[in-house]
């Protein structure tokens, strides 16, 4: 997608409408990015957008490069800073050691880099949160159920409001339970169209993101065929690109 240099061009600020309606088609494309919203795209922030080459359009703040929107896909990706800043934010899949040098040349993603014993592609968990945060959610759920029990005697002749009441206004949109599992594995399936992350075997950040050609129940059944065509890597056009 990017595997040239690009040439920066003018950079335009967008209307607050505009910016309004990015940021909620960010929520809507990733849910796991809502406590972070206000970080990444600040209410009284002012957005720029530059046209890049094939019709894609890159969304710049204060020279931060944050997304991007190829014209065929009609769908925003995150540039891999802004997934280095946010990680948990995005679902992920991962190539084993072999495939990496693929990725960084731009070369089509295969199944056999994810169905190796070095890939990780997702294992569906079901009931319960998973990542970090829902492991970390989990442990407090149990240590504070005595003292929940405990409270419920003194609770019982007191007046509660509806959770859908209380606290209703200016409330966040529910972040959905899920993440990476201790061996890196998403936990549930993506489907054809996604965006996704790619990781890395032994590898902390994020080598590429791009969208899904074969979602990943049909990758771990065929086992072989394209799973992602043109992707965003590192030390890529876009990657390399001056937008300040």
């Amino acid at each position: 997608m990017f595997k040239k240099d690009i040439t920066a061009s003018p950079k335009q600020k967008l209307k607050s409408s505009i910016q309004r309606s990015l940021r909620q088609s960010l929520l809507t494309t990733y849910p796991l990015l809502t406590p972070f919203i206000d970080e990444v795209l600040p209410k009284k922030s002012h957005l720029e957008q530059m046209k890049l080459p094939d019709r894609v359009m890159l969304y710049v703040m204060e020279g931060q490069p944050l997304f991007f929107e190829p014209d065929k896909a009609k769908v925003l990706l995150p540039h891999l800073r802004l997934v280095h800043r946010f990680p948990q934010a995005f679902p992920t899949i991962r190539i084993d050691r072999g495939a990496i040098r693929f990725v960084l040349s731009g070369a089509t993603l295969m199944a056999p880099g994810l169905t190796s014993p070095g890939g990780r592609l997702p294992k569906p968990v079901v009931g319960g949160p998973v990542g970090a945060a829902g492991v970390k959610k989990k442990e407090e759920e149990e240590s504070e159920s005595e003292e929940e029990s405990s409270d419920e005697e003194e609770e019982e002749g007191e007046e509660k409001k509806p959770a859908a009441v209380e606290g209703a206004e200016g409330a966040a949109p529910a972040v959905p339970s899920e993440g990476v599992d201790a061996d890196g594995h998403w936990s549930r399936e993506l489907a054809k169209g996604e965006p996704v992350v790619v990781m890395a075997e032994g590898k902390e950040e994020a080598c590429a993101v791009g969208i899904l050609v074969m979602g990943t129940k049909d990758t771990k059944e065929k086992g072989k065929g394209p799973v992602i065509e043109e992707s965003h890597f590192l030390g890529d056009g876009l990657w390399r690109l001056d937008v300040s």
